[in-house]
């Protein structure tokens, strides 16, 4: 079988730092390979995932862009899927495409009509509710989690084959690094995340807390210093901005509560892993959680809201703390010594391991290519 990745123009794969799609490809690549599936990736042209072929419309990921006005960035894509096209015009030896650009790619590949396409759900379901409700039902699609889908339209549950979990190489992996007394919580800074109920909560409970991940592509403190010092830099007023300057930096003192900005690789690994805890006060319905097992592979508590993929994930009382409100969030932070790191990270191998993942992609893409 050869295989179309599409991973879309924002980010090299793997990428440097973060990254929630191209992770997800540079996990579920390798797995796929290694059971004899020939993967064309379309990416960009910086991206080091081994593949078999790499095909790109840009050199460098364009993910700085998307800060800009939507008339100046909205080319982006459709020159990407310009190139996957005319790659699949020029050959027929694709069997199939799986594709991650959202609404562009179903959209520009069903117009196409070359491959059978699966087209894999990584977002909220309720934005687009005009291209979402009808749907084009020539795209196979699949979800991330059943809470994702089950907020999705009617038209796009009707496509759908079902959902699967996001993996993390962390799973195949015994990775271990000596516990430490601090709690995390890894993504980017804005506000559907959370980080100031984290921050509010630790600075009660006088519990150290990292917060790991960029705001609005800023790593660091005097990235950030240049946007808020000036009122007409064009991120001045951008919603992740804002609510890191008004939100979560009253909390910020240095000691209590830091912000480290995006970690990658092996530091990423050692802060993550030596956390006590990771915290996922989630203020929305998040459709995929890959934070979330990263930290069961890594052994570490996961302690969230009762929202979104967290119940598919986290067996409460066993591998990690569900709450329904902040005030319980809190009490669960205070009893992470009960759950079992071991649980946790065989919890991670049973069920989100690269090998599960892939085994399951290639079932769906056997059903798509016979259907078509």
């Amino acid at each position: 079988m050869r295989v179309l990745m599409n991973a879309g123009p924002w980010l090299e794969v793997p990428p440097a730092g973060y990254g929630g799609i191209e992770n997800v490809v540079a996990t579920l690549v390798p797995a796929l390979r290694e059971r004899g599936v020939s993967v064309v990736l379309a990416s960009v042209g910086s991206s080091t995932l081994e593949v078999d072929e790499l095909v790109s419309a840009y050199d460098e990921g364009c993910f700085s862009e998307l800060q800009k006005p939507y008339n100046q960035v909205m080319g982006i894509t459709h020159a990407h899927l310009a190139r996957v096209v005319a790659e699949l015009r020029r050959r027929d030896d694709i069997d199939l495409v799986h594709d991650h650009v959202e609404v562009v790619g179903p959209a520009v590949l069903s117009a196409y009509g070359g491959p059978p396409v699966l087209h894999t759900l990584h977002w909220d379901l309720r934005k687009h509710p005009a291209f979402y409700g009808a749907f084009p039902g020539e795209i196979a699609v699949n979800g991330v989690s059943e809470s994702q889908l089950a907020r999705a339209p009617g038209a796009l549950r009707a496509a759908s084959l079902g959902a699967i979990h996001l993996a993390t190489p962390l799973a195949a992996r015994d990775v271990r690094v000596p516990r430490g007394e601090h709690l995390v919580v890894m993504g980017r800074i804005c506000g559907l995340k959370g980080q100031h109920v984290a921050a509010r909560i630790c600075q009660k409970l006088g519990l150290p807390l990292v917060l790991a991940g960029p705001v609005s592509a800023r790593d660091s403190q005097a990235e950030l210093d240049i946007v808020a010092q000036n009122p007409y830099h064009p991120l001045h007023s951008h919603p992740d901005v804002r609510y890191h300057l008004d939100h979560v930096a009253p909390y910020l003192d240095g000691e209590v509560v830091k912000w480290v900005g995006a970690v990658g690789g092996q530091e990423r690994d050692d802060l993550y892993g030596s956390a006590r805890a990771a915290l996922f006060p989630i203020q929305w319905d998040e459709p995929g959680g890959t934070a979330v097992v990263e930290a069961l592979a890594l052994g570490v508590p996961p302690i969230g809201l009762r929202r979104g993929c967290l119940p598919e994930i986290i067996d409460h009382g066993r591998t990690g703390f569900l709450a329904d409100s902040e005030e319980e969030l809190a009490e669960w932070v205070l009893r992470a010594d009960e759950i079992d790191p071991e649980e946790c990270r065989r919890e991670a191998r049973r069920r989100f391991s690269p090998s599960v993942m892939a085994d399951r992609y290639l079932e769906l893409y056997e059903q798509v290519i016979k259907r078509r």
